[in-house]
């Protein structure tokens, strides 16, 4: 088989679709229609990803078998895969078998690794695979043909790499202190000290970004709208934070609530717009939407295509905002506020909002102008970067909540769901329990878990 082609399918699997229950658990929109969905959150356990790691090294055999040197592209997307991976994996769970994984019958039942050490091993091979790209030349079209978010870009890819590093490295900010072995602020310096080394996305243009078409149609469309353009609506601590930050962007993906026009305000007042609060019970929130008392989902935006707009994985915007936090953290010399506009900038332009003057109109607000490296400014990053997140790169806008406690998510009520608290980590697929039950409860019990529970801390946020 050739390795293009296994390399499509791990694409797939890396990839996170927009509106999905990820994003209201992000607290980006909500059902309120209970037949289709509702806004509680997860009470059990998360994929683990080791189908798709083992689909990684069949790529990396086939290409070795067609005669592809040692250090190719395949092996370079290898170790960028292993690493997105595990991240998604040990931030939903926590440790997770490493060292002795992916052995097949030869060891059934691995011990877990810490989730310290797997973050370690996470940095190590994103700093290969940077290299391995680094070393390849721009015009190598190895992966061209079946790479459908770069083309077979290796520039671009080592781009993305890095990009996705830095997400890595502020995810570790609690433990920046406590665990000086991942070096996580002189590692955040030298990416941004040495651009030749570690070159980063410029721009939208470098998003890496799963682009639909009609053959391959948007999770909303024409086709659906009427199932659902009045059983879903906006949540509160996405449109709410658009509205009261006076942000155009509210105007592009919702609607004004009726109610709101009903009292005299127009489309064009940020007063029009109100999300529901996500930890409102579903039944509350049926009845306020019939009243027009919620903002709907941008019925043009969404509904009048096939395309929609492109979703994100590993973006500009997200980037520039990590930047921000590095400096504001003192992790790296560099202009904060730079960084901190220029993401904002490009997330406007995300939704079509280009005009110079509205932009610095938006800017200048006290509310928006970034106050300097302090915890307001602090606050500022988090909550600009939630906003650009929205529909993007799968749990990030929760991670960072869970990181961070910015934005102030709605938990609580009933809506919820897990008695009104939001959870902190998903449980361990039940075959891990069943299959290797020894290594199983020795990780729980090391991390200091008192069973498999949801509400538990993992060591990163600990």
């Amino acid at each position: 088989m050739p390795p293009g082609l296994v390399l499509r399918g791990i694409l797939k699997d890396m990839y996170y679709e927009p509106w999905s229950d990820i994003h209201r658990w992000n607290q980006y929109w909500c059902s309120n229609y209970n037949y289709y969905a509702n806004n509680e959150y997860w009470t059990g356990s998360a994929s683990l990803r080791f189908t798709t790691l083992k689909n990684v090294q069949k790529m990396e055999e086939e290409a070795a078998r067609i005669g592809l040197p040692a250090g190719n592209a395949f092996d370079a997307m290898g170790n960028f895969f292993r690493a997105y991976f595990y991240y998604d994996m040990t931030m939903k769970m926590g440790d997770l078998p490493l060292t002795e994984a992916l052995q097949g019958a030869d060891n059934p039942t691995p011990v877990y690794d810490t989730q310290r050490t797997i973050f370690k091993q996470i940095l190590v091979w994103l700093e290969t695979s940077n290299a391995q790209l680094g070393a390849l030349e721009a015009g190598n079209t190895n992966m061209k043909g079946f790479d459908f978010f770069l083309d077979g870009d290796v520039k671009q890819w080592q781009k993305a790499v890095n990009a996705f590093r830095l997400r890595v490295l502020v995810q570790l900010s609690k433990k920046e202190a406590e665990a000086a072995e991942l070096n996580v602020r002189q590692e955040f310096a030298n990416i941004l000290n040495d651009p030749g080394r570690y070159p980063l996305p410029e721009s939208n243009d470098d998003n890496v970004a799963y682009t639909y078409a009609a053959t391959e149609k948007y999770p909303f469309n024409q086709d659906n709208f009427g199932f659902y353009a009045l059983r879903y609506n906006t949540a509160a601590t996405y449109i709410n934070t658009l509205s009261a930050l006076r942000d155009p962007r509210v105007f592009v993906v919702a609607e004004p609530a009726a109610a709101k026009i009903a009292e005299g305000f127009t489309p064009q007042d940020y007063e029009a717009y109100v999300g529901a609060p996500s930890d409102e019970g579903l039944d509350d929130m049926a009845t306020n939407v019939q009243a027009g008392k919620y903002s709907l989902i941008n019925k043009t935006r969404y509904f009048s295509s096939y395309e929609g707009e492109p979703c994100i994985q590993i973006g500009y915007p997200e980037m520039c905002f990590s930047i921000a936090e590095g400096i504001n953290r003192g992790w790296a010399t560099g202009d904060a506020q730079e960084w901190y506009n220029k993401g904002i900038a490009a997330s406007m332009a995300f939704y079509g909002i280009t005009d110079a003057g509205d932009l610095n109109t938006y800017l200048g607000q006290n509310t928006v102008a970034y106050k300097g490296n302090t915890p307001d400014g602090f606050a500022q990053i988090l909550t600009q970067k939630y906003l650009a997140l929205a529909q993007h790169s799968g749990l990030e806008g929760y991670f960072n909540w869970r990181r961070t406690g910015i934005p102030a998510f709605a938990q609580g009520g009933p809506g919820t769901g897990n008695s009104g608290v939001i959870p902190m980590r998903f449980q361990y697929p039940t075959s891990e329990r069943d299959n290797n039950s020894s290594n199983y409860y020795l990780a729980l019990s090391s991390q200091g878990f008192f069973g498999d529970q949801i509400n538990s801390l993992p060591w990163i946020v600990q």
